[in-house]
Formats: structure tokens, C-alpha cells, sequence
């Protein structure tokens, strides 16, 4: 597990190095532009800081996925995640559904057949298996059932809920740096309804499917669901800071109380109290594949 902690730091310091880009070095030239050291620092930020928080992210997700699900679960996961957000993006892009009109500047790097960077469906995987694996464990912890239709569901509003408080900041037209501009409007800043049914449906399909070709799944100790829990915060914290340098205040709060909240259920103790017990909670600790969260040895 200490190679995932060492790459969930290097995730975390490349989210700052970029989120220190953005709100920092882009508005203040003065800072680094008399400094040979600074501008080499501000030239390879402009080249590879959008995708490398990204690609950093996939791979800690990766290696802790085969740590705890195995190869084979990781990969499923993987492929269909990608695959089928790539999918949807190359058609949204191209169609305008199921997101709506939109197009990707080129700050996240190469753009798979000129229209969706190579990030995104990368992003779509390491975030998505964060929630999934984040919601499942609240749900087994906490008693609830059934456990898998509330895991989907529950993973996947973690998903959309990251987007809430991502979306207007990244294609706000006062941030530095534009990733994404939309060509249409709607009612939640700018964002149009339309691309939340299309993030729900999109992430509840690739999970689904995943979750169905998985089998039997071991689950994660309390110790190793602190890196899908890192993870996930640290990307709502790294949106929510975004959306305070464009004064979108009102995505933070939403992003506190639909997604922190809910995420930190999977702390002992965490906001409402230490996990329930009861006839749910009595039954799966009966079932200790289930209860008794543990990494995988196979697969």
C-alpha cells in the first residue's frame, strides 16, 4: 500500500502545483518573469499541469485498485470506464448529446481524434472508481441495503456532485485558463441541465456494467479507504477552490453538503456519529466477505 500512498501525494502536489498555477502564477507575471528558474516552471505548467494532476491520479487509482480488487477488476473497471465515457464525449462533442454543446480547448492535452483529450476518460475512471469504491464502503458500514443498487447509486452521485462544483469554474469565462467552453447556456451557471442527466447516465452505465463483470468483490479495510477518500476530497477541494477565484460560492456550499458530507460518512464517527448498527448492520456482520472490509490477494 506504500506505493499508492506515494502516488496519491503526487497526485496531491500535483493539484497544487497547478491550482497554484492557475490562481497564482497566470495572474501575476511579475511573481516568476524575471527568473530564468521561473519561467522554465511557468512554461512546462502551461505545457503538462492540466494532465498531469490527471494522469497522476489514474495511475495511484490504478495500482491501489490491483492492491485491493486485483488485476482483473481493475482492468474491467478501467476499460469499460473508459471506453465508454471516451464514447460519450466523442459523441457530446460531436452531437451535443447527452452533455450538450460543448468543446474542449487544448490545455489537457492531446485530443483523441481532435475533439476530447486523452485525460478525460482517464479522469471518468480514477474518479469514478473513487466514488464507487467510497459509496460502497459507506453502505456496508453504515448497514444500509440492499448494498448494490445503493453503492451504484450512491457512487454515482458522488460522481455528479464533483461536477457541480468542477463545471462552472473550469469553463468560467474569468478563470486564467479555459478547458472547456460551452457553446449553449443554462439554469445552474451557465451549465445546461442536460449535462448532469448525461454525467448520471454515463457513470451509472460504466459502473454498472463494471460492478456486474466484477463478480464477487473484496472490499477495502478501514485503513485503505482512506486513498479513494483522499482522493475525492482532494479533487471537490482543488473544483472548490476554482470556483472561489470566479466568486461561484454557491457550487461550494452545494459541493459540501451533497458530496463532503455524505463522503466523510465513511469516517468513524464521521458526521452523523459512529456507524448504525441494527438488523442491516448485524446481518452483514455476519458476512464477513462483505462486513470485514479486506484487500484481495487474487485477481
Amino acid at each position: 500500500m506504500k506505493s499508492s500512498r506515494f502516488l496519491v501525494l503526487a497526485h496531491l502536489i500535483a493539484l497544487g502545483f497547478g491550482l497554484g498555477g492557475l490562481l497564482i502564477a497566470l495572474p501575476n507575471p511579475q511573481l516568476w518573469a524575471d527568473s530564468e528558474l521561473g519561467r522554465e516552471t511557468y512554461e512546462f505548467g502551461m505545457e503538462y499541469a492540466g494532465s498531469l494532476h490527471i494522469i497522476l491520479g489514474t495511475i495511484a487509482m490504478f495500482v491501489f485498485g490491483v492492491k485491493v480488487l486485483g488485476w482483473t477488476r481493475t482492468s474491467i473497471f478501467f476499460i469499460v470506464s473508459f471506453a465508454l465515457s471516451l464514447s460519450s464525449e466523442l459523441v457530446g462533442t460531436g452531437t451535443g448529446w447527452p452533455f450538450g454543446n460543448y468543446e474542449y480547448t487544448s490545455f489537457l492535452g492531446y485530443k483523441i481524434l481532435g475533439h476530447v483529450p486523452f485525460t478525460i476518460p482517464l479522469s471518468w475512471f480514477y474518479m469514478g472508481l473513487a466514488s464507487y469504491l467510497l459509496a460502497r464502503a459507506i453502505v456496508i458500514q453504515r448497514g444500509w441495503g440492499p448494498v448494490e443498487p445503493l453503492a451504484l447509486g450512491l457512487g454515482v452521485w458522488l460522481l455528479i456532485v464533483w461536477d457541480l462544483v468542477l463545471d462552472p469554474a473550469m469553463a468560467h469565462e474569468d478563470l486564467a485558463v479555459r478547458f472547456w467552453e460551452w457553446n449553449e447556456t443554462g439554469p445552474y451557471f451557465g451549465m445546461p441541465v442536460q449535462n448532469y442527466i448525461g454525467w448520471a447516465a454515463t457513470g451509472l452505465l460504466f459502473m454498472a456494467i463494471s460492478r456486474g463483470l466484477w463478480g464477487n468483490v473484496p472490499n477495502l479495510n478501514r485503513s485503505a479507504i482512506w486513498i479513494p477518500l483522499t482522493i475525492y476530497l482532494a479533487n471537490t477541494v482543488f473544483a472548490m477552490a476554482l470556483s472561489a477565484s470566479v466568486d461561484l460560492y454557491i457550487p461550494i456550499a452545494l459541493s459540501v453538503i451533497l458530496g463532503v458530507l455524505p463522503a466523510l460518512l465513511v469516517v468513524p464517527g464521521g458526521p452523523s456519529g459512529s456507524a448504525r448498527t441494527g438488523p442491516g448492520r448485524a446481518e452483514s456482520a455476519r458476512r464477513p466477505d462483505e462486513a470485514t472490509l479486506r484487500p484481495s490477494p487474487s485477481r
